[in-house]
């Protein structure tokens, strides 16, 4: 059997797949049912991935797996690792702004 590809940050094997919009998407290879993305190999052997809701719930044929930017120990970090402690010249914090105005400007 081929070996599945590796992520390039940690080296773990992940299984890419391309989701409604056509973009993209690395998912760990092993089915989860905490995940919330479902995966289903279509007629050409391509591996799709989707959103389940309300309205189109999770399908027989579809499993439930975990994308990989939320598991890859080379991504994830600590809230005081996001921001640098001190930023550069001409560079503002927008944080405070965007916790009051509830989002992103």
């Amino acid at each position: 059997m081929p070996r599945r590809p590796i992520c390039m940050d940690c080296h773990r094997e992940v299984l890419w797949t391309v989701t409604d919009a056509g973009k993209r998407l690395a998912v760990d290879p092993e089915p989860d049912d905490t995940g919330n993305t479902a995966v289903y190999r279509d007629g050409l052997g391509t591996y799709r991935s989707r959103r389940p809701s309300d309205e189109l719930p999770r399908m027989a044929w579809e499993k439930l797996h975990i994308p990989h930017v939320a598991t890859c120990p080379a991504r994830t970090r600590t809230p005081t690792q996001k921001r640098p402690a001190v930023l550069p010249p001409g560079v503002l914090d927008l944080a405070a702004y965007r916790r009051k105005a509830g989002g992103r400007p």
